[in-house]
């Protein structure tokens, strides 16, 4: 990468210390000063706000570049499943409401902020899952009717199942949200919601290894080739 294409290049600390202080704020339930008193326990003296900018400003390069590579990884393979949910978040008093596609394994595709949850906003976050990850046998969704509405003008209605358990993966895909939701004490702006669910999205696809499925030598394996990964991006 050439001088003029380094995203580090105003930065005087090393790539590795901000690669870690995205990881740990937006991936672990950490405040600021969590994160700035565990550096210091290291040996790395910085601000609270230095992690604040770091986060602002690399979290979504990072995000992107994970989420790019994993859609050019995907695309050759069969998209057989998704389930759909949307769960409320408060900003500043008012409800808002976020949307989330999961598949069949747990990953989070796509998430997508929205004041309502009618007919207008599950088409624009359908429309948007379907544009970057094309098309799926089957649709799950809970019994909200802006879902039916959408599918129908979108021609799919056919492949939507429903069912008391059936969305489990995605309403269990919520609790790492929220967990971070309540260390951050909560969003105040709706530009930091829909910054943060994406980014953590990615960073949180990118390090599950889904250790409960699999024997301890394997989940090691990949624990440490996402970790190689991890260092190497904008590099």
């Amino acid at each position: 990468m050439s001088k003029a294409e380094n995203p580090f290049r105003y930065f005087h600390s090393s790539p590795d210390i901000i690669r870690m202080v995205v990881m740990l704020y937006v991936r672990y339930p950490l405040s600021l000063r969590n994160v700035e008193d565990l550096l210091f326990e290291r040996g790395y003296d910085l601000c609270h706000e230095t992690v604040r900018l770091w986060w602002n400003r690399f979290g979504p390069m990072f995000a992107a570049d994970i989420r790019r590579q994993r859609v050019s990884r995907m695309k050759g393979f069969r998209q057989w499943r998704w389930h759909l949910d949307e769960m409320y978040v408060k900003l500043n008093g008012e409800m808002v409401y976020l949307w989330r596609a999961v598949d069949h394994e747990g990953e989070v595709l796509e998430s997508f902020v929205t004041k309502k949850r009618d007919k207008s906003a599950a088409l624009t976050f359908m429309k948007k899952a379907l544009k970057r990850h094309g098309k799926v046998d089957t649709i799950v969704t809970d019994g909200l009717k802006s879902y039916p509405a959408a599918m129908k003008e979108l021609g799919n209605q056919d492949r939507r199942e429903m069912g008391r358990w059936l969305n489990n993966r995605v309403e269990n895909s919520h609790l790492p949200f929220r967990r971070r939701e309540r260390a951050m004490q909560r969003f105040r702006r709706m530009k930091s919601l829909r910054k943060f669910a994406s980014v953590h999205a990615s960073i949180s696809n990118h390090f599950n290894q889904e250790r409960h499925l699999i024997d301890r030598q394997t989940f090691k394996a990949r624990r440490s080739a996402a970790l190689a990964e991890w260092q190497k991006l904008a590099a």
